[in-house]
């Protein structure tokens, strides 16, 4: 069974009343979505009252899910509306603090470049990992929401062009040049560390 069906047969199990089946979906997705709010919000305090806030919001529209779309997708939607809601309601600016950057940066990309490090990697090239790590965190953040929106769903959440132009609400063209932007500009970003040219891919 893949994961599509899986999917929506716990959301068939929830809509009859089996609560153990959304619990089964929240374990599923609530890591990606607190990973996806964590990009928003840019508060580690905020992120798991959001994600909680948004399982709540999602198991109480379930009836009305026709299941027209993948489950994640619906849910991905809810998560992204939960979290502009709250940032306006909190009149916060979406903008990294020291501590839920550094935060981040301990628990994401940084921490996965180098786990991904074998055990004969030197010093150096753990240090250049961490700094290359660190550079792509950094350009992600001076990115605008929609491209960050965008590259995000591409390279880190591994979803299709097609997927991506349903749930950002535009066209195919429109996110194949939001995800070209946004790696230019990470590319700019990390050329001084890798010594590539201008029109290199990194």
């Amino acid at each position: 069974m893949n994961a599509p069906d899986a999917d929506a047969a716990l959301v068939d199990r929830t809509k009859a009343g089996d609560v153990k089946a959304f619990e089964m979906l929240v374990v599923k997705y609530q890591r990606r979505i607190e990973r996806l709010i964590g990009r928003m919000v840019r508060d580690v305090d905020l992120v798991p009252d959001i994600a909680q806030e948004t399982f709540i919001r999602a198991y109480r529209a379930i009836p009305q899910f026709r299941g027209e779309s993948a489950f994640y997708t619906w849910l991905y939607r809810i998560a992204v509306n939960s979290a502009k809601k709250a940032l306006m309601e909190l009149k916060r600016d979406p903008t990294v603090t020291e501590s839920a950057l550094a935060a981040r940066d301990d628990d994401d990309e940084t921490s996965r470049v180098e786990n991904e490090l074998s055990d004969g990697e030197t010093p150096e090239a753990l240090l250049a990992s961490k700094q290359i790590a660190a550079a792509v965190n950094s350009a992600m953040q001076t990115l605008s929401e929609e491209l960050r929106q965008a590259i995000t769903l591409r390279e880190i959440e591994g979803l299709s062009y097609e997927e991506i132009a349903e749930l950002m609400n535009c066209p195919i063209g429109t996110v194949r040049s939001r995800i070209f932007r946004a790696r230019e500009a990470i590319a700019q970003r990390l050329r001084p560390l890798l010594g590539t040219r201008e029109g290199d891919r990194w």
